[in-house]
């Protein structure tokens, strides 16, 4: 056991660590301190428990995400923001399952917030659409990445198996296209239904 001080960021350092390695289900504070060689007691005083520490690493995720050399244009701004926010999700094993549940009221997190937020009020919408748009891209992009994480190619091969059994006509019609569709393309088309209300001449009702 080192008796080296440990900070906060190596707690979160250690954690990311383990969560490319193990995945989600193994991120435990007691599995953090056996790697970073130091007590138990010394992470928990660093992150108190183990919901926080996946605000503080939910937060950092983010940290990489530049808001530099967005465009001037609202709704693309937003799309731009969401697909670095994709991408710094897709950077880590289990990404979006981290950050899905947790309220991290943290710099970064009110920063990509904020940002998304003033973009679409200066789009002419309302507060309190959005709002709503708000989180509907949030919860949209977490539950998307979530699936593209961890869903196994053979359950993809099991699942057309059933489509094509002869008892779901219109899945078997198109459940090629359902469930082998570039998870970057129903990405795409994500952002463009949510925010289309925001382009030159649409109505926001």
């Amino acid at each position: 056991m080192t008796t080296e001080r440990r900070g906060r960021g190596d707690v979160i350092a250690t954690a990311f660590e383990l969560l490319d390695e193990a995945g989600l289900e193994a991120l435990t504070l007691r599995e953090v301190a056996r790697r970073l060689g130091a007590h138990l007691n010394t992470v928990s005083y660093q992150v108190k428990t183990k919901a926080r520490l996946r605000e503080l690493m939910a937060d950092a995720m983010l940290g990489s995400l530049t808001l530099d050399g967005l465009t001037g244009d609202p709704a693309a701004r937003v799309k731009e923001i969401l697909r670095r926010y994709r991408s710094s999700l897709l950077s880590h094993r289990d990404g979006a399952g981290l950050v899905a549940g947790t309220v991290a009221v943290e710099k970064n997190t009110l920063r990509v917030g904020n940002a998304i937020i003033e973009a679409l009020l200066e789009s002419g919408a309302d507060k309190e659409s959005a709002v709503r748009t708000f989180w509907g891209l949030h919860y949209f992009l977490l539950g998307l990445v979530q699936e593209e994480q961890g869903l196994p190619a053979q359950e993809h091969k099991d699942v057309l198996e059933v489509i094509h059994s002869g008892n779901y006509p219109a899945m078997a019609e198109v459940g090629d296209i359902i469930l082998n569709d570039p998870f970057v393309c129903r990405f795409e088309f994500g952002l463009d239904a949510f925010l289309r209300h925001l382009e030159p001449g649409e109505s926001m009702n």
